[in-house]
């Protein structure tokens, strides 16, 4: 059974595709996990089926010791979008929204010693909390936006989208050239530094630019 954001722009629900995301998009978030930044945006697929959505619950894995909160702006593609030039990329998105992207940390780091993929540590069922969507025409400006996340009442993370390393347009450029981007889709552009584990019984609370809210527990 497929999960569902509201499109108002057309007034139906849109079923939720593939989330395309990127790793080290902001420089301190990169110097603390002791990385270096890439030329070009590095790039993880998470499944449909890890969303779930504000007052739903987080559920730690029986094979993970150590799991990570990672917030986010999320970018909702609008229509088929393939091969697009950053002059044109705005043209593509329906809207914005605020995701989590929940990570088994001890399993990437296994993963990242072996030189294999991701896959597992980011793609648990749940691993994807999402807010609601925001349509494009009511951000003015999305690479100027707060971004703060909370667990149990304690700021972990704080930071403004205009600290990422590369833009959106420059990020739906690359991203359609490689694949094709459906109505649904989601782009998750990166976490600013401030990720740490949480535990079962955490309360997790996130904001994006006053206008996006999200809460989620841990189980």
């Amino acid at each position: 059974m497929p999960n569902y954001i509201f499109s108002e722009k057309s007034n139906k629900k849109l079923a939720i595709g593939k989330l395309v995301c990127l790793a080290r998009t902001y420089h301190k978030h990169a110097e603390e996990m002791n990385t270096k930044v890439t030329e070009k945006p590095l790039l993880f697929l998470k499944p449909a089926s890890s969303v779930i959505f504000n007052n739903d619950s987080v559920f730690i894995p029986n094979i993970s010791k150590s799991v990570h909160h990672e917030v986010e702006l999320c970018v909702v593609i609008g229509k088929k979008c393939s091969k697009v030039k950053r002059k044109d990329a705005f043209d593509y998105i329906l809207g914005y929204c605020l995701g989590l992207d929940i990570t088994a940390r001890d399993i990437q780091s296994i993963a990242k010693k072996n030189g294999w993929p991701w896959g597992i540590a980011k793609g648990f069922d749940t691993f994807a909390p999402i807010s609601n969507v925001v349509l494009k025409e009511n951000v003015s400006n999305p690479h100027n936006l707060d971004i703060w996340l909370k667990v149990n009442g304690e700021i972990r993370q704080s930071s403004n989208t205009k600290y990422m390393i590369y833009t959106i347009d420059e990020i739906i450029e690359f991203v359609s050239n490689i694949m094709t981007l459906e109505p649904g889709d989601m782009i998750m552009t990166g976490t600013p530094e401030g990720v740490a584990e949480i535990k079962k019984g955490d309360r997790l609370e996130a904001n994006l630019g006053n206008f996006c809210s999200l809460t989620v527990s841990v189980e």
